[in-house]
């Protein structure tokens, strides 16, 4: 039987087309491509459809009268957007670039990471950005691939949406701060810190200051001399902030000198190394002063014979005799200076036998005649003292002993003259040696420390070595006793400390005699004034170099 002629045959759709509307945009869709348009209904409320201009392919109607995936096929919105990248890292500080020379500390799979990656593709600005994520790859495989969403308009007001990865490789480059660091002779400024003392007490609490205050993070270098430390900086603009930090916490004074390296006569032009001095002033916590009488009056009509109780960006000196206290400006001091005549590595040790107090009080201290027998000897003597309210009978105590001593210095020898000498000085409360383990200290708390380099001219001599621990053992100690003193620097959690009680609780030994007990008494740092640790430096560091090891760094102690 003929076919009429006016007749046309319906053909069933091959490939992606198929019998129902539905059917082929459901073979059609493929992951990243969205609905062009909602469909439309006609009068009876079926749905409108219309033939693909390209493929002929039943759709909804919409504005650019084409399937999905002819338009996909036809319009490409990733065009012009890099799918691959660069990005330079260095591993000592891990951090990243951002160009041009700006670098970037992130982790691996980090926002800040995303943020800078983004930032470096080119064409990105042209699309609208729907979603950004890493995608996983091996972290030694020095590749991070990023997943993007992007959505754009073509043709009539038609929207496409597409997925997309890009792939970046990790070049390794250092950057110049740990450029620096490594190389030698690359500073432009140092500041000198110096301190002419028989100990290193001042320098530790200094160097705790810093770390608090996060003075170090410009440094690129700090190496450690017999009286004080040298920091190193790239510009002068670092090292004179740094010594108007100094200047804020320590009574010191400052030389500056600048050395010419190279000039250039056709554009007058040069090139020079400045070196700034920084010397504190060399009066420490409880040393035994002896002012000129001309000082004595200036500042009032203290005594002469002072002791120094507190030492910030002016020296706090206290006449034990009548509570008196004086404060010292590092003008004042260098204008007229004078040296100590006890200090607190000379202190005898006493044992309080009675305590009258007077009555008189200032601030923390209360006056009282206390009676004290020498713990050598057992020879009795009475002294006047600021500690009555801190003092009770059967108590340690530890000051200076001048009975027999002779000291060159002519206000001294006026002083005795007249005959207003006391025979002790009493400048603090002893405790009784603590309990340890072998493991060390069993303190729960840790100080951290700047990541120094020892001289070429400092030997670590035993006898060196011995008192330098001496030295940090009284810096300790000093911070269990005073609280004003824990309050000015930070104190951390000793992850390490439950373990090391637990392997010293059968094995315990005294610090001193094996018949001292310890003190009930005994200062502790509670641990509500602890702040947690936080180490960013991976265990597994070949090189053992932390986060900051191009900022000065920070050490564990």
């Amino acid at each position: 039987m003929s076919t009429p002629r006016n007749s046309t045959t319906a053909t069933r759709p091959r490939g992606l087309h198929a019998a129902t509307p539905e059917a082929a945009a459901a073979a059609a869709y493929t992951p990243g491509m969205v609905a062009l348009a909602p469909s439309s209904t006609t009068s009876s409320g079926a749905s409108a459809t219309i033939l693909c201009c390209s493929c002929g392919t039943p759709i909804a109607p919409n504005s650019a009268a084409m399937c999905t995936a002819c338009l996909a096929n036809t319009v490409n919105i990733t065009e012009g957007i890099q799918r691959s990248g660069t990005v330079h890292w260095c591993k000592n500080c891990n951090r990243y670039l951002s160009p041009p020379a700006h670098w970037v500390r992130a982790d691996l799979e980090s926002r800040e990471l995303l943020a800078l990656l983004l930032k470096r593709l080119r064409g990105l600005n042209k699309v609208k950005l729907i979603d950004a994520g890493f995608v996983w790859t091996e972290p030694h495989s020095k590749r991070v691939k990023v997943k993007l969403t992007i959505q754009k308009e073509v043709l009539a007001n038609t929207l496409l949406q597409q997925t997309f990865v890009v792939e970046f490789v990790i070049a390794n480059q250092q950057c110049g701060a740990c450029t620096k660091v490594m190389a030698e002779n690359t500073w432009l400024a140092t500041v000198q810190v110096r301190q002419k003392v028989q100990h290193k007490r001042s320098m530790m609490l200094l160097e705790q200051l810093i770390l608090k205050h996060n003075m170090h993070k410009d440094t690129i270098n700090v190496k450690e001399t017999r009286e004080g430390l040298d920091f190193f900086f790239a510009s002068k603009s670092h090292a004179q902030r740094f010594c108007d930090f100094l200047a804020s916490v320590m009574p010191i004074r400052t030389k500056s000198s600048d050395q010419l390296i190279s000039a250039d006569v056709h554009t007058s032009t040069s090139n020079s190394r400045y070196t700034i001095s920084a010397e504190l002033v060399p009066i420490c916590k409880d040393d035994l002063v002896c002012l000129p009488k001309k000082m004595t009056r200036a500042l009032g009509g203290v005594g002469q014979l002072l002791l120094c109780t507190r030492v910030a960006n002016t020296l706090t000196l206290t006449d034990p005799n009548t509570l008196q206290a004086a404060d010292i400006a590092s003008a004042t001091f260098w204008r007229a200076p004078f040296t100590t005549l006890r200090t607190s590595r000379e202190l005898t040790e006493y044992y309080v036998i009675d305590v009258e107090p007077s009555g008189t009080a200032r601030d923390k201290y209360l006056l009282a005649d206390i009676q004290v027998g020498r713990a050598v000897d057992d020879a009795v003597f009475w002294a006047r003292s600021h500690l009555g309210n801190i003092l009770h009978v059967g108590d340690l105590v530890m000051g200076y002993d001048l009975t027999a001593v002779n000291f060159n210095s002519d206000d001294w020898d006026a002083l005795e003259a007249a005959g207003n000498v006391p025979d002790v000085v009493l400048v603090k409360k002893s405790y009784p040696p603590r309990k340890r383990n072998r493991a060390g200290r069993m303190r729960p708390w840790k100080l951290k420390q700047l990541a120094k380099v020892a001289a070429s001219d400092l030997e670590p001599k035993k006898n060196q070595l011995d008192k330098t621990e001496a030295d940090y053992e009284a810096f300790l100690r000093d911070i269990e006793e005073d609280p004003e003193l824990r309050a000015a620097i930070n104190l951390y959690k000793d992850p390490k400390w439950e373990s090391k009680a637990a392997e010293g609780e059968g094995d315990v030994v005294e610090e001193g005699n094996e018949g001292d007990e310890d003190d009930d008494d005994a200062p502790e740092v509670a641990l509500d004034e602890l702040l947690d640790d936080m180490s960013i430096a991976s265990d597994d560091d070949d090189d053992g170099e932390g986060e900051d090891a191009d900022e000065g760094g920070e050490l564990d102690r």
